[in-house]
């Protein structure tokens, strides 16, 4: 047991950093201690950490190279992007997301279909509205959110499948 000069709390020695310098090998304070006075100085000026991690990357950039391979062989890389999309995009949290695609029945909003990856929002508000399959939520970006061009839309398409029935009853005229 070691008590933390910082908290004061008697704690395991599993629970403070080694620190081959001192009289008893340990730390004076417990990971937690350290860990939030690391945190605090990070929040007040992180270039000094930041300079100092990218100086290492750049002496270093074979073991940089490998640590990333062993990343993507992992599978993490994507999982890893992935999440930083939404979070940086979005404002998304991985359980977010499944929680909203689970109060949408676990499909996407338009189609219905599994699998559903893109997240669609306003882009005047920047509103959330739904989880979409990439074709729907490129039909809705194409028309650009505007309500009455997809009202034109849907009448164009409407008007297809009519031109398309005499087309194909002057076909079948013709032909027979």
């Amino acid at each position: 047991m070691k008590t933390c000069r910082d908290c004061g709390v008697a704690k395991p020695i599993d629970e403070v950093y080694a620190n081959k310098s001192s009289r008893d090998g340990h730390r004076p304070e417990c990971k937690a201690c350290n860990l939030a006075t690391r945190r605090a100085k990070y929040a007040e000026n992180p270039r000094p950490y930041i300079e100092r991690t990218r100086k290492w990357q750049l002496e270093n950039p074979e073991r940089v190279r490998a640590t990333m391979e062993r990343f993507k062989a992992a599978g993490k890389r994507t999982a890893s992007n992935r999440k930083s999309h939404l979070k940086r995009k979005y404002g998304l949290t991985l359980e977010a997301f499944d929680q909203l695609l689970a109060s949408q029945g676990g499909g996407y909003a338009i189609c219905g279909r599994p699998d559903a990856d893109n997240v669609d929002h306003d882009h005047r508000t920047g509103r959330l509205r739904g989880i979409l399959c990439f074709n729907c939520n490129i039909a809705i970006g194409q028309v650009q959110d505007d309500e009455d061009r997809l009202a034109v839309a849907m009448a164009y398409v409407a008007r297809d499948d009519e031109i398309g029935e005499v087309a194909r009853g002057r076909a079948v005229a013709l032909v027979g």
